[in-house]
């Protein structure tokens, strides 16, 4: 390939160098508006973290930037999941908070010592807890326009407890293994599971 490895490469234009600073500053903006907007901001940042290197790397910034910029945004998301956890009292939030904590080892130590394996050996279980709930009780307070939303919701999440937390492990242990572990590129598996 001319010009040498695509994540080594450095930002060439005034359009790369917009679009990066678009991206950033959403990756930054996003963990903000989940204390006002918890379901779409909470969302929405899911979606963009998922894909966010596919598209920064390849407009030129340096891995060896974006690795710790995400790491800090993924940070600001987990501080503001607790934060409106507590803030709204949930019931789940002190189990939230040691979900924090025990992420927050393995992003520490990854910043330290630059080792990936420390992402996968501390999963981030907080941020599906966070969506499967928020998307609960959307669902009873919007979609049901249930007056007992919020009991209803976690009345559900309570119920199936194991259910969801065994869904949510899995997918995280398969996550952590692709992304820090296996190190495969997202774009490319997908292309690859749709025969393309």
């Amino acid at each position: 390939m001319e010009g040498g490895d695509p994540r080594r490469r450095a930002v060439t234009g005034l359009g790369q160098t917009v679009a990066i600073g678009l991206i950033i500053a959403a990756k930054f903006g996003l963990p903000l508006l989940i204390l006002r907007f918890p379901f779409a901001a909470g969302w929405t940042n899911f979606f963009l973290d998922s894909f966010d290197g596919d598209v920064l790397i390849p407009l030129g910034l340096p891995n060896d930037i974006y690795q710790p910029v995400d790491k800090v945004t993924d940070w600001m998301t987990y501080v503001a999941i607790v934060a409106f956890a507590f803030r709204r009292v949930w019931p789940t939030r002190r189990l939230m908070l040691g979900l924090f904590l025990y992420r927050s080892v393995g992003q520490i130590t990854f910043l330290v010592t630059g080792n990936e394996l420390a992402l996968a050996f501390f999963p981030n279980f907080l941020e599906p807890l966070f969506l499967v709930t928020i998307t609960i009780l959307t669902i009873e307070r919007v979609v049901r326009t249930a007056p007992d939303w919020q009991e209803r919701g976690f009345a559900i999440l309570y119920r199936y407890r194991w259910l969801i937390g065994g869904v949510i492990v899995v997918y995280k242990l398969v996550d952590e293994y692709i992304t820090h572990v296996g190190n495969i590129d997202r774009s490319e598996l997908l292309q690859r599971l749709l025969g393309g």
